[in-house]
């Protein structure tokens, strides 16, 4: 059962565990989403990232902030993407619609046979998903360079194409959320990704291209855009 004790073991966290929060977790919590929260992974300014555990394995419980979080960017994203062109510009049913589409990202990348984690549950503002690592959580691409740069960058483009197949585009890919777990990149933070069909989605992805290859050119794996961008999008 959700309680106060969250409150108190996390009292740092002003503004996350407010009544809104409260009975959301508990509702989440009392569907089986999760069955205890552990302990805070990252504490960002629009969003805290947890660890809960259910049924004795970790996942993660994301709780997007509703005061602080820039609702008018994340308007001016979401509003392009086709599944809410009808979306009203008021700060909470845009937040409530950036969570959901986070859910839903996920589920289709994970349909697309996608490295990512598995979306669990969603309601409101927060969104329950695996949690990738081992005793510790995977590390990000920028704090863990792979044995093989050009291997990994390999299976990332893969995965990008795969992606791009089943009708999304990352949006917000760098070495920030892209997790390097045994050598293998698993995609995060799909909360921007949006449908090929979206009229900035080659912009998008042409974003996500130039973040990859300014990485790996670091690492000494220097690749046009162009020709990733049209390997990418090309239907064989």
């Amino acid at each position: 059962m959700v309680t106060l004790t969250y409150q108190e073991r996390f009292k740092t966290l002003r503004g996350v565990f407010d009544s809104f929060t409260e009975r959301t977790l508990f509702s989440l919590q009392s569907k089986g989403a999760f069955d205890e929260l552990v302990s805070p992974l990252e504490v960002g300014k629009e969003s805290n990232v947890f660890i809960a555990v259910k049924d004795g394995k970790k996942v993660i419980v994301k709780i997007y902030r509703m005061q602080n979080c820039d609702f008018n960017q994340m308007y001016d994203y979401i509003r392009k993407d086709p599944r809410y062109e009808f979306l009203k510009k008021q700060r909470r049913s845009i937040i409530i619609a950036w969570t959901q589409r986070e859910y839903k990202n996920l589920l289709k990348a994970e349909k697309a046979k996608i490295s990512s984690p598995k979306a669990i549950s969603w309601k409101n503002h927060i969104v329950v998903e695996e949690f990738i690592g081992d005793e510790n959580a995977a590390p990000q691409l920028k704090d863990t360079i792979p044995l093989d740069p050009e291997k990994f960058f390999e299976k990332i483009i893969v995965q990008l194409k795969n992606l791009f197949d089943a009708g999304l585009i990352h949006g917000d890919l760098s070495a920030f959320n892209i997790l390097n777990h045994h050598n293998k990149p698993v995609l995060i933070d799909f909360s921007q990704a949006t449908l090929t069909k979206t009229p900035n989605s080659p912009e998008l992805l042409k974003r996500d291209i130039k973040n990859l290859l300014q990485f790996f050119r670091k690492l000494g794996i220097h690749k046009d855009e162009e020709k990733v961008f049209k390997r990418i999008t090309e239907r064989e």
